[in-house]
């Protein structure tokens, strides 16, 4: 199981996490939202479950909920700026299809 960070994003949940001033990391998980049915869900970590794993990349803890990882084993997070839009990116090979809106995806 493997999840991957690229350096930019790193560099941006480091600067989110030291603006916050708290935080051990960031969770990724997934939720059913959207029209294809699974939606990506970011938040800060304060605290680790006792289930979760959590993976390390460039001095950044990235945790997932065993429920989540079945979805996400494999993705890379990156951050990236697109003329005036900039957010993070998810680069998931399990994704079989995308909604129109870019907001939700299947497996």
């Amino acid at each position: 199981m493997s999840i991957t960070l690229t350096e930019k994003a790193a560099q941006r949940v480091k600067a989110f996490l030291d603006n916050r001033g708290k935080g051990i990391g960031l969770r990724l998980g997934v939720k059913t939202s959207g029209c294809s049915g699974l939606a990506y869900v970011l938040e800060f970590v304060d605290v680790l479950n006792d289930e979760d794993q959590v993976f390390e990349q460039h001095g950044v803890n990235i945790v997932v909920d065993p429920k989540s990882l079945v979805y996400l084993n494999g993705i890379e997070l990156d951050y990236v700026k697109e003329g005036l839009n900039e957010g993070f990116k998810y680069n998931n090979p399990n994704v079989k299809e995308s909604c129109g809106c870019g907001e939700s995806f299947h497996v």
